[in-house]
């Protein structure tokens, strides 16, 4: 057995598997799956890293976003009150326009309800289907 040190083969240098027999192969065997699982664990992990770092800036730019709109509306609210106010009173003006932004929230707290409900987990889709391609190529070669 060339290339293997030490009483059970720890650093085994990979043969050219050109060359090497079918025992040599499958000694090989269980040291490339472990390697692969690795391998794909870590591709999982290096994505799933990736994705949490575009979410959150993501999430800032909309909170950003949120925010400075949240402004814009303020001023339109006021706006909408103190028109309202020259036909009617100023308390009632303010009750009015709280009461259609009351309508307006629940309606939008609504759909977004819905829209949790109906959101799925973030998987590493690429690192899912890459492991399934493994998978088929290695029991397509155990039939040979």
């Amino acid at each position: 057995m060339t290339g293997s040190t030490g009483a059970h083969g720890a650093s085994r240098t990979p043969t050219d598997p050109s060359q090497a027999s079918t025992g040599q192969l499958i000694g090989e065997l269980p040291d490339l799956v472990t390697r692969l699982v690795r391998d794909e664990v870590r591709l999982a992990q290096a994505e799933v890293k990736g994705k949490a770092k575009k979410l959150g800036v993501g999430a800032g730019l909309f909170g950003g976003a949120g925010l400075v709109a949240l402004l814009g509306l303020n001023a339109l609210i006021t706006a909408a009150i103190l028109g309202l106010a020259n036909v009617l009173p100023g308390y009632l003006a303010a009750i009015i326009i709280a009461v259609v932004l009351f309508a307006v929230a629940g309606v939008l707290a609504l759909l977004g309800k819905k829209d949790v409900q109906d959101a799925k987990p973030p998987l590493p889709t690429d690192t899912l289907d890459s492991v399934k391609a493994d998978v088929a190529a290695v029991k397509g070669s155990a039939t040979r």
